[in-house]
Parts: C-alpha cells; structure tokens; sequence
C-alpha cells in the first residue's frame, strides 16, 4: 500500500481512482464495509483504491477539550487499510489552516486536483469543510461538478449486520449497537465490556505503549509483569482484571491476564495497563513497544486485605484467562 504523508507527496499524474474518507478510529466493521464498497467499485473499474483520513482527529483540533479518546492509533490503522486491500493512503495533517477550509476546497484540492476521484464513498453521515457545513448532498452536488460520482452508505446495525462475519448482538442494557458507531464501542471499552465492543470492532480492542521498568512488585509475588503508562488519549477499559493478548513488534501474540488499574492493595496513585505472559517469567520487554488486546473482562478491581489473599486472587485469574483464551482465536 502506498502512504502519502500530505497531498504534496501524491504523485503528479495519478488517477483517476476511487476514493473513500474519514478518520475511521477503529476501523470498525461500519468502516470496513465502506472500505470494502471503494475497494469493489475500484476494482470493476480498475482503479485504484484510496483511503483519505487525518491525523490527529479533527475533534482534537476544532473541540480540543472533550475530544474522544482514540480506539486505535495511525500506524494502526495504517496496518487495517493494508489488510482490508487498499492501494493507497492520504494522510492529512488536520490543524486548524485545514479547519478552516471550506466544503468547496477540500473537494478541489484533494479529491479533484490530487486525486482525481471518479468516484466517493462516504458514510451517510459524513460531514467535511469548515464547521462541518457539507454533507452528502454537498458532496453529491460537488460531484455532478466536478465529474465524480458519489455513493453514501447506511449505518450498519446489528438487526441488518454485514453479510460476513454476523455481528453478535451487544450485551443486555445496551440496545441494539450500531456498527458503525466508534461512540458506542468507545461507551462499552469505557465500562470494561470489551467483549461487546471487540464484536463490533471485528478483533479485540488493544492499547499500546512502550514497556517500562515498575516496581518489580510482580516479580516479586510471582507473576512479573509488563507495564504500560501514560496511555493518555487512548480508550482505556474500566478497572479490573481482563483475559488478553500482549502482541510484540514482531506480530508474537502471547496469552496475557491483564490489570488495569492502580493496585489498591498497595495504595497505587497512578493508574495504568499491566499483563502477566501466562507461564512465562523470562521475558525481558523493557523498552519494547508492545499492544495489549483484550478479550474479556474477568473482575472488577479489588482492594486485598493481605498479600496472601491478593496472590491466590491472581492464580485463580490466571486459570480463568487460560480458559478464556483457550477459545478466543488468534488475530
């Protein structure tokens, strides 16, 4: 796939192509399936398939106080639009220059004069320009002008799922998700169902971060840990003890029983994302960027009145993320 850091770096030339829009935070399967619909329409026509999205959020930058936390970062979503088939991404730097452009500009500068679009497919609640003024019928509308055609895509829910795989449907209390709702998944990963939200997603959510040195507590009690901290801007589930994966550099994906939290048992001030590698005490991870994915939620978090009991805790943790993983596929 071919990565395009700003519209200065597209090619002279290039084009026409097919041509799909927007920050697709999670790349959920609301999002494949409008990946997958520009990814159809390029190939009958034998063009290339284009995936425009920006970095950071727009939301970052216009409502910077509130902005959602991200489900994934660029480089993976990088990774998804690689795996689902695109030819090529569009990264936009989105500030606040670019906030300011109109529905019209963006239209000019990036589908007509950069990318040549013959064709657009967007959500049907797709917005762009300054204070997000243009919709479908703008896009439709600068279409018929400027010689592109332009398909916008319905939500995708859990009672008219995508034809593979079914989505299951969200856990009691929750209603009907829709699928192409990165606010819903973000709800459910803020409560700690990230079994409900990975259903949604199409894989687990993860977060990501560098490994650093702790306090050697784990090691200390038999279960020696990777820790992850200042996960700032990232979906971080609700407190408890999770069912995972940790994925290294190199894609190794390793069964994990995870923690988030701030070990009240010790009195922890700063809270952050901590895996035991099932069996394994011999890893050194310090320094390494890794991802934490996570399957299903075990417990709540607990304060333990001794040591004692907070280590039996953990042995029956570790059984039970061993018969959680034992059959969760993996990614």
């Amino acid at each position: 796939m071919m990565r395009w850091w700003g519209p200065g770096q597209v090619p002279e030339g290039f084009g026409p192509s097919v041509v799909t829009i927007g920050v697709f935070d999670g790349v959920h399967r609301g999002h494949q399936a409008i990946i997958a619909r520009a990814r159809s329409l390029a190939r009958a026509s034998r063009l290339p398939a284009v995936v425009v999205t920006f970095d950071p959020h727009p939301d970052a930058v216009v409502r910077p106080v509130g902005s959602p936390p991200a489900l994934s970062s660029l480089a993976r979503r990088l990774d998804l639009f690689d795996a689902l088939g695109v030819d090529a991404t569009l990264v936009l730097a989105f500030d606040e220059q670019m906030a300011h452009w109109s529905a019209q500009e963006f239209v000019e500068r990036i589908l007509v004069d950069r990318l040549h679009a013959r064709a657009v497919v967007v959500g049907e609640n797709f917005r762009f320009g300054h204070r997000a003024v243009g919709d479908l019928a703008a896009l439709t509308a600068y279409g018929e002008r400027f010689g592109f055609d332009v398909e916008g895509l319905g939500l995708v829910t859990v009672e008219s799922p995508p034809a593979q795989p079914p989505v299951v449907p969200a856990s009691p209390g929750h209603g009907s998700p829709p699928v192409s709702s990165s606010t819903w998944i973000r709800a459910r990963i803020a409560e700690g169902d990230v079994q409900s939200a990975g259903r949604v997603l199409g894989r687990p959510p993860r977060v990501e971060g560098v490994v650093v040195q702790g306090d050697r507590r784990g090691h200390r009690l038999g279960y020696p840990t990777a820790n992850l901290v200042d996960l700032q801007g990232q979906a971080i589930p609700a407190d408890g003890v999770y069912a995972g994966w940790l994925v290294r550099a190199d894609g190794q994906q390793l069964p994990a029983a995870v923690s988030v939290g701030s070990n009240p048992t010790f009195d922890g001030q700063r809270r952050q994302v901590e895996a035991y590698v099932l069996d394994r005490d011999d890893l050194e991870l310090y320094g390494e960027p890794v991802a934490i994915e996570l399957v299903e939620r075990l417990r709540g978090m607990q304060r333990f009145a001794d040591v004692d009991g907070l280590i039996a805790q953990m042995g029956r943790d570790v059984e039970a993320a061993r018969l959680v993983l034992a059959g969760a596929p993996l990614r």
